[in-house]
């Protein structure tokens, strides 16, 4: 049992000794190109959260990662089989409850560990506070690498590139298809521009339809991928997140939190 996982303690453990902190995982089912599977934002959550909890917890934290809501917000992959979507409203209201059983539980520190880019949590932020007694922190894990990111990778990633896969290829090899030569079974991620340049400039924004965007879901090189890039971005991903929450376990619950 690893006190720091809600899924694995028991009701004894969690009487004697009480949380400070609780992340909730946020992943997705959808394809991820041909070789990732539809778990990928799951898994990625899962494993970002515990490894985070863990290195929280062996430095005193009392925080405590739940189960992986394995399920996000698809609209724009409607037309490959099998993105399950939870509209962002349905998405919303799931959190909503389920930041109410926390705070009925006594939780006031709540981080909502977002790991599926489909999903944009800040307007829900904006709209609980100050409408429930619990603090609400947004981790979107992709978004903190900025300045790290091209020491270890050598594409940028968007959706089932270099980055994702190599998580995949480091914790869970076993599901990452490949050829009979080794080489991964998937295409190269390529995208298509839009019509407009202000949209591919990024200048105007829209909601991309992955069907036209991509061939297969992918949109990010993946051959270049390995475990030990994965491992490495586990490090950086464990060490900011962990120690953001070993500070958020210790701060005072003031009337000035968090500022």
């Amino acid at each position: 049992m690893r006190p720091w996982v809600l899924s694995e303690v028991n009701y004894g453990t969690i009487k004697g000794n009480p949380y400070e902190v609780a992340v909730l995982p946020m992943g997705a089912t959808e394809p991820h190109n041909l070789h990732l599977p539809y778990g990928t934002d799951m898994y990625e959550g899962t494993d970002i959260g515990e490894s985070a909890c863990a290195y929280a917890h062996a430095k005193g934290a009392k925080v405590v990662v739940l189960p992986t809501v394995p399920y996000g917000t698809e609209t724009n992959m409607r037309e490959f089989p099998f993105a399950m979507n939870l509209y962002p409203t349905t998405l919303f209201k799931v959190i909503e409850d389920l930041v109410e059983s926390l705070v009925r539980s006594g939780i006031r520190k709540i981080v909502i560990l977002n790991s599926h880019g489909g999903n944009d949590f800040k307007p829900l932020l904006r709209e609980m506070s100050g409408r429930t007694e619990a603090h609400l922190f947004l981790a979107n894990w992709y978004n903190m690498l900025d300045d790290v990111y091209h020491d270890i990778f050598e594409h940028m990633e968007d959706h089932a590139g270099e980055a994702e896969t190599s998580l995949i290829l480091a914790y869970h090899n076993e599901l990452v298809s490949r050829n009979e030569d080794g080489s991964f079974n998937a295409d190269d991620g390529k995208t298509n521009p839009t019509r407009f340049d202000a949209v591919n400039k990024k200048w105007v924004s829209i909601t991309r339809q992955w069907d036209l965007l991509t061939s297969n879901s992918g949109s990010g090189y993946p051959h270049a991928a390995t475990a030990e890039k994965g491992e490495r971005l586990m490090k950086v991903l464990t060490e900011r997140i962990g120690d953001f929450l070993v500070e958020l376990s210790n701060s005072e619950l003031d009337e000035s939190f968090p500022f």
